[in-house]
């Protein structure tokens, strides 16, 4: 079992026994907290009971790219599994509950406290920090918590159900890509803070044990990332083979373009949060489109399984998006995880808990997730999911990347073993 990083023996302050739609729990109709007899406000079936998953999102700040396709991701998979029918006797409402923090942990934690008592579990909470300024207290109240965030800290947590290859694994893996095309020096460009100093981590741990020359270079959201000068003028000093990047798209566009017009040659890797296709559209898209991949552990818009098909029809005539993708492959895993919880008469909040602790990586994606997720009943590193692939900017693919490079391991993230997480080691 996992050994967590805030608090491993978890409290319930109400545990109800038996929390199926014949359970008589009280006069409310309420089952257990964000479990109710009553129907969802929007249900398909108004004899279904409903099951409210919160949502602590980035609706208005840095990552508002990133938080309102997966939100809309998450609504269009779960208005097909209530179209569906349901799990069980439930529909499964992820509308109700949402809250937009700004990308501000602060307001993050302010907000979930207002929806708390309400909600069965977090189906996204945007964000390391921000995910982690609400960890203690949904520790305690037995909340599990969906990060859409791919911190390596994830994996030292009982309460969080991570889903994904994180930051420092993937930084790990474009540097032993980086050495095995040849490259004798990198450098990564960062956010600092736990996103970047995580990927940067990872990158400089692969870099040692290749015997690459290593380059840190922490930057900043400059008058909105434009005025990245100061990067750039750190890596056309360094001049690496390839370079990892840790920001959003707009720091990153400003960073490959600028280097570009000034005459760099080297390679970009950009972690996931560095894309966005808007990019393309910029002065810097000429150079992306030469010098940029994506590092992922996800499948891309136009990617062959059946769950990317069926991802597809949900988004209907929705301009085509990856964070779209992500957000609605995710819920296959909260999809499992209540149907088990359902059949064994655990649909609480404490009984939810249980059932992730013991999943073994026995998850259904349909193709959409990468191998060994959802295997929460190891250690920290039986838990890490360690694959990678990288794709390449396609401006004939719909959502403008395309598969470049098949999902790999590292020699580096094959052997690491994780003792704490990364962005802790900056």
């Amino acid at each position: 079992m996992r050994a967590g990083a805030i608090v491993t023996a978890l409290t319930v302050s109400l545990a109800v026994a038996g929390c199926g739609r014949d359970d008589d729990s009280g006069g409310d109709g309420r089952a257990a907290p964000g479990v109710t007899e009553e129907p969802c406000p929007d249900a398909v079936d108004k004899d279904k009971g409903c099951i409210y998953l919160g949502t602590m999102t980035d609706l208005t700040g840095v990552f508002k790219g990133v938080g309102e396709p997966f939100t809309a991701g998450q609504k269009a998979f779960w208005d097909k599994v209530n179209a569906d029918g349901g799990i069980g006797d439930y529909e499964v409402d992820v509308t109700e509950y949402v809250k937009d923090s700004g990308y501000d942990p602060e307001k993050h934690a302010e907000l979930f406290n207002e929806i708390k008592d309400k909600i069965l579990a977090v189906s996204q909470s945007l964000g390391t920090a921000h995910t982690n300024a609400i960890l203690e207290d949904a520790t305690n109240e037995s909340i599990l918590v969906g990060p859409a965030s791919l911190g390596s800290n994830w994996i030292f947590d009982d309460i969080s159900i991570e889903v994904g290859t994180s930051y420092c694994t993937e930084g790990m893996n474009a540097v032993d890509y980086a050495a095995d095309q040849g490259a004798k020096s990198v450098a990564v460009v960062h956010y600092p803070g736990d996103y970047g100093d995580d990927a940067m981590v990872g990158a400089r741990i692969a870099a040692k044990e290749r015997g690459l020359k290593f380059t840190d270079i922490t930057t900043g959201q400059v008058d909105g990332g434009d005025d990245q000068s100061a990067a750039i003028g750190a890596l056309l000093k360094a001049k690496p083979d390839f370079v990892l990047i840790a920001t959003g798209p707009k720091e990153m566009a400003s960073v490959v373009g600028g280097s570009a017009a000034q005459g760099f040659k080297g390679r970009f890797i950009g972690s996931v949060p560095s894309w966005n296709a808007a990019v393309l559209d910029s002065p810097a898209g000429p150079a992306i489109e030469a010098l940029y991949m994506q590092a992922t552990s996800f499948p891309t818009w136009d990617a062959d399984t059946k769950g990317s098909a069926e991802m597809r029809e949900a988004a209907g005539d929705m301009a085509p998006n990856d964070w779209f993708a992500i957000g609605y492959n995710s819920g296959y895993v909260m999809e499992a995880l209540l149907t088990k919880a359902i059949d064994d008469d655990k649909l609480d909040r404490k009984g939810l808990v249980e059932t992730a602790k013991a999943m073994k990586g026995d998850i259904d994606s349909e193709g959409t997730l990468p191998e060994g997720t959802g295997n929460w009943v190891g250690d920290p590193n039986e838990d890490a999911v360690r694959v990678t692939q990288l794709n390449k900017v396609d401006p004939k693919a719909s959502s403008k990347l395309s598969l470049a490079v098949e999902p790999f391991t590292g020699k580096t993230a094959e052997g690491y073993k994780f003792t704490e997480p990364c962005y802790l080691m900056k």
